[in-house]
């Protein structure tokens, strides 16, 4: 009598490695973050300190909050171009309203725009079912229009930046940014809104199949306006935050972060289709770039050939998400 062994046919290593990735995406990114570090520490020796790490933490915050708010709007299928615009009206208000008024006052003056803009965006997009690229595109022009009126009528008070928004952009203490204050209840309410809230599993049902999402009841309009605001308010903590970091109010502050927030989710795992993705890999996307942009200023690299290398990332990483998936 004999006996007949089937063996399981063996998986090929490169199909193996794809569907490691697609169950850890974490991992990879980890791998390649390490990377970047050794290379930044072999390209100038004794750079990676207590004090760069610090430093490193401190930039990599703004854009890992405005990359939050990419995050966020990326699960539904959109994307919030008006981030930039919202950060750097409400630091901008903040410095100018700080000369006359209490920090608390100024600071709420500031996020009373980020509401509005959210909300134009929320009605736009959820009610009239304009796209999020254009609804949020307009907004933002609308913005920075009306920032430059708003210039006009203050450009003689002057500007005064809060010493609690230079104390928690700039300050570090026992070694830790104290802008960490804020952007760990900041990330952990994030990550716990998209894991272990209905209201996380609506983003996520609406990026990966909207109609049947209409179809179970649920009203589409009051989630993408509620997710447009909440954005918009994230986007505005951003730029107080990120006002206190630079300390010199600008028209332009957060707009060259808006490409790059959008690479850093797109490098996290969130895909731009919707449906897929969380914020811990954008929190990883965000130092990668960080990293990577200390790379290239010690290449000395122009803005624009930065700019390109971003899109680049963007346009890649998403092949590779895409590819991974189909694999599956």
């Amino acid at each position: 009598m004999s006996i007949i062994a089937t063996a399981s046919p063996t998986v090929p290593l490169g199909r193996r490695v794809k569907r490691f990735m697609g169950d850890y995406p974490l991992v990879p990114l980890l791998i390649l973050l390490v990377l970047l570090v050794v290379v930044l520490q072999i390209m100038q020796p004794g750079i990676v300190n207590q004090r760069w790490i610090a430093n490193t933490v401190k930039f990599a915050i703004p854009l890992a909050l405005l990359a939050g708010c990419q995050t966020m709007t990326m699960l539904t299928g959109g994307i919030d171009l008006s981030v930039g615009t919202v950060a750097t009206m409400a630091a901008f208000i903040v410095a100018t309203q700080g000369v006359d008024n209490p920090a608390p006052v100024a600071m709420l003056i500031a996020l009373i725009p980020a509401l509005l803009v959210g909300f134009a965006n929320g009605i736009g997009v959820g009610v009239f079912r304009v796209h999020p690229l254009i609804m949020t595109l307009g907004t933002s022009l609308i913005g920075v229009g009306c920032l430059q009126v708003y210039q006009r009528t203050v450009i003689g008070s002057g500007a005064k930046v809060p010493d609690f928004l230079i104390w928690l952009g700039t300050g570090v203490t026992w070694g830790f940014p104290n802008a960490l204050l804020l952007f760990i209840p900041v990330a952990a309410l994030l990550i716990f809104i998209q894991k272990r809230t209905g209201f996380g599993r609506l983003l996520y049902a609406v990026g990966d199949n909207e109609r049947a999402t209409r179809l179970s009841g649920v009203q589409y309009w009051q989630v993408i306006l509620a997710l447009y605001m909440f954005s918009s308010v994230l986007a505005g903590i951003m730029g107080l935050l990120y006002m206190g970091l630079i300390r010199a109010p600008s028209l332009s502050l957060a707009e060259p972060l808006v490409l790059p927030s959008v690479a850093a989710a797109v490098i996290g795992g969130t895909s731009i289709f919707g449906g897929r993705g969380g914020y811990t890999g954008t929190i990883v996307g965000a130092l990668i770039l960080t990293v990577l942009t200390t790379l290239l200023t010690i290449l000395q690299m122009p803005e624009g050939a930065r700019r390109i290398l971003f899109g680049a990332i963007v346009l890649l990483v998403t092949a590779a998400y895409l590819r991974i998936i189909e694999d599956r």
